[in-house]
């Protein structure tokens, strides 16, 4: 039996043509100085640019680069999600491609993971980003704070490290890889956080949009059901179902009241609309909930997420 791998280093690419080389160079030296077997694995993320070519190169002349490419870009979870399916390390370390992420910081995290936690996050406090950037990101993880109560600074920051046991309960798909310490945390694993160096970028362009700013929204949305209400949906809808049914029934009996005992006409009343109208909603509401039980108690998700042209080993 082969030696198990101590550290995968995780890292999606796309059109990283510049930066992947010294990258590879940085990581090397931080690496070879732990004493630790590893590997680092780049997830191409349907590169148009050299990105692939040049880890290419590296891979000849280390066989500890690895690689996985993609037929077309299926954006961040999907690259990260391959790095976690084919990574072997007991701890993954999950980074940018950008340069941003000082890979000396490496050290600082495994330590972490040491005091008993099993995802360590990275907090960039000194962010070198504009504040297009930074200004959003710290409302979200505020909100985030506030909804889910995982109490990390930078919840989106992808200079993470993680044991591979916390790995396997993750599936993370669209813009869900933004909160893997929510993910992690609800499935009962220990979250912490170190502060890390966080540096400007010098090469190729940032993949930020403000799109993301309205994705992230419905995302955050979708952590707190995933998180609260995903094995028994019925809690959410058939709750607030129940609740617009009882006002409508309400609404209905003090209608009726007026009519039997006081003989006042109630069928042009506003009131009336507003009370059927509660009512069959809230039905549907319970309906949906219902439905939402069988499914959550008889699907699994078993969708490819990703689509790998290409894989150097």
């Amino acid at each position: 039996m082969t030696e198990k791998t101590e550290l995968s280093i995780v890292i999606p690419a796309y059109n990283e043509q510049d930066n992947v080389i010294p990258l590879y160079g940085e990581l090397k030296k931080v690496l070879e100085s732990l004493g630790k077997s590893f590997e680092i694995i780049f997830v191409d993320d349907g590169s148009t640019d050299r990105t692939l070519q040049n880890i290419k190169e590296l891979h000849e002349k280390d066989e500890r680069v690895k690689a996985l490419s993609f037929s077309k870009n299926f954006q961040k979870a999907a690259a990260l999600s391959a790095g976690f399916d084919n990574a072997k390390g007991r701890v993954i370390i999950t980074m940018d491609a950008d340069l941003q992420d000082d890979s000396n910081e490496i050290p600082g995290f495994l330590a972490k993971l040491e005091q008993g936690y099993d995802l360590v996050v990275g907090w960039k406090h000194k962010r070198k980003d504009s504040f297009a950037k930074k200004i959003p990101s710290r409302i979200f993880n505020l909100l985030i704070r506030l909804f889910t109560g995982t109490r990390v600074h930078d919840c989106d920051c992808n200079f993470r490290a993680i044991r591979e046991e916390a790995v396997k309960d993750l599936n993370i798909y669209g813009g869900l890889y933004r909160y893997i310490p929510v993910l992690v945390k609800n499935k009962g694993h220990k979250v912490g956080e170190i502060k890390v160096n966080h540096r400007p970028r010098k090469h190729g362009k940032s993949k930020y949009g403000f799109n993301r700013l309205f994705k992230g929204a419905f995302d955050l949305v979708t952590i707190k059901f995933l998180t609260s209400y995903n094995n028994r949906p019925l809690h959410l809808f058939g709750g607030l179902g129940a609740m617009m049914s009882l006002a409508g029934i309400a609404i209905g009996a003090y209608l009726s009241v007026i009519r039997l005992y006081y003989g006042e006409p109630i069928g042009g009343r506003p009131l009336l609309l507003l009370g059927v109208l509660l009512i069959l909603m809230g039905t549907q509401l319970i309906s949906m909930g219902l439905i939402g039980e069988m499914i959550a108690n008889t699907y699994q998700r078993t969708e490819h997420k990703y689509v790998i042209r290409e894989r150097l080993e």
